[in-house]
């Protein structure tokens, strides 16, 4: 069979290529022709997806990209996994997905199976995505053409997350529905999870990541409680995560990044206000990490002080840009509102990343956009009156950072282990 998959970023390309693998033809769709060009040309723009892979795809005939969605036609089977972000008021923005929607609608053919992967609030699906699938095609979902929602489940940067063994949720518009993209997903990965509804599909993500971030609130909430009683956190969970039950470790950091923690609990929130739901615990959880960036900015205020040097003026170099470990995705990184706010107190702001070398157009943080990483070296690194760990890349030699900063703020516990100096690493 063919199928198409519409978005083909971090979400959208390894779902592709799994697809390929398995003996599906995939046609990948994506608005950017600059990815669309690389890919044709056997060219990754995904660190941890090498071009030796697309270009293999490519080769054999098994992927293809392309910008025209009247291509839809030639698929039997369409993906979609497009951006959710929040808008500027912290609302949910399908725009997206409905602007792909009309571009199928117009396109779509009786019997094909379209299945949303986007995260989103539940009722995008059958009622949003249907509506404007339907009007576009003058077809009707459930007797005409199929529609279901299965959430996506990637974990960049993590060696053991594969599509082919995480199991896949499904939720489908009909059981009839619900069948097509059970056999859809089963010709590419190993366990399938039938739900009874689009909803319960699209609610079983939001549960999965607000869940995370409420953990992860719990622990920063701690993190500040336990620095002012003099106790060390990350100490405290590396105890705790001794207990074989009732234990699962979470940890603290300078805030929350990356396209889902930071975004899917709003989500839920808004959605639940529309049944006269209040979601505090939730709400709460996201005021806790939110303020993170502020504690960790002013814990190296704290250090610079205990050098006799302020904030204004001073050099700082933020370590790590990316909003996880060992990925070159910065979307929402708390790295960029730490960088804001140090700069906005008048600080000299440099970044160094690896995985970054140079800052992409950003909605929320155009004007570092062209920014490139500093160099790693001792002279570079030394110039800096402070180095502030925001992600801990695990390809970074922390051993050469503790002789050459003067200064270290460790907000991803980077240094445990590490010999230094006295008063020179300050945890955050």
């Amino acid at each position: 069979m063919k199928i198409a998959i519409v978005g083909l970023g971090y979400v959208g390309l390894p779902l592709s290529f799994q697809f390929a693998r398995s003996g599906v033809t995939v046609l990948g769709l994506d608005i950017d022709t600059a990815k669309v060009d690389s890919l044709n040309q056997g060219r990754s723009y995904i660190k941890h997806i090498p071009s030796e892979s697309v270009a293999e795809f490519v080769q054999s005939g098994s992927f293809s990209a392309s910008s025209d969605f009247s291509r839809i036609r030639e698929a039997s089977a369409i993906i979609i996994c497009v951006p959710t972000p929040l808008n500027k008021n912290r609302e949910p923005d399908i725009s997206y997905i409905i602007e792909t929607g009309k571009s199928i609608g117009h396109h779509l053919e009786k019997g094909t199976l379209v299945v949303l992967e986007s995260t989103t609030y539940p009722g995008t699906t059958d009622e949003d995505l249907r509506e404007v699938l339907e009007i576009g095609s003058g077809l009707e979902a459930g007797r005409d053409f199929h529609l279901a929602f299965s959430p996506e489940r990637e974990d960049p940067g993590n060696p053991e997350s594969k599509v082919a063994i995480i199991p896949k949720v499904v939720g489908g518009y009909t059981p009839a529905c619900l069948q097509k993209a059970v056999e859809l997903y089963s010709q590419a990965v190993k366990t399938v999870v039938p739900v009874s509804s689009c909803r319960v599909a699209e609610a079983t993500k939001l549960l999965e990541n607000t869940f995370r971030g409420v953990n992860i609130a719990l622990v920063n909430e701690l993190k500040v409680v336990y620095s002012a009683m003099g106790i060390d956190v990350w100490e405290v969970i590396n105890a705790a995560k001794t207990k074989p039950f009732g234990f699962m470790p979470f940890y603290p950091g300078p805030g929350l990044g990356g396209h889902c923690i930071p975004i899917d609990p709003f989500y839920l929130t808004w959605k639940a206000r529309e049944y006269g739901q209040n979601t505090r615990f939730i709400e709460l959880a996201g005021e806790i990490n939110t303020s993170m960036p502020s504690y960790v900015v002013n814990r190296l205020t704290d250090a610079l002080n205990d050098r006799q040097k302020a904030v204004k003026g001073s050099s700082i170099l933020v370590l790590g840009l990316a909003y996880k470990p060992n990925v070159d995705d910065e979307r929402e990184s708390p790295s960029y509102f730490l960088m804001e706010m140090l700069s906005a107190r008048g600080a000299k702001v440099a970044y160094y990343d690896p995985y970054v070398p140079i800052i992409r157009p950003t909605r929320e943080h155009a004007h570092w956009t062209g920014t490139k990483s500093v160099e790693w070296n001792r002279e570079t690194v030394s110039s800096y009156d402070a180095v502030l760990i925001s992600t801990n890349h695990a390809n970074v030699n922390y051993r050469e950072l503790a002789e050459w900063a003067p200064c270290i703020v460790d907000s991803r516990n980077a240094m445990a282990g590490i010999p230094t100096k006295p008063n020179q690493v300050w945890k955050a």
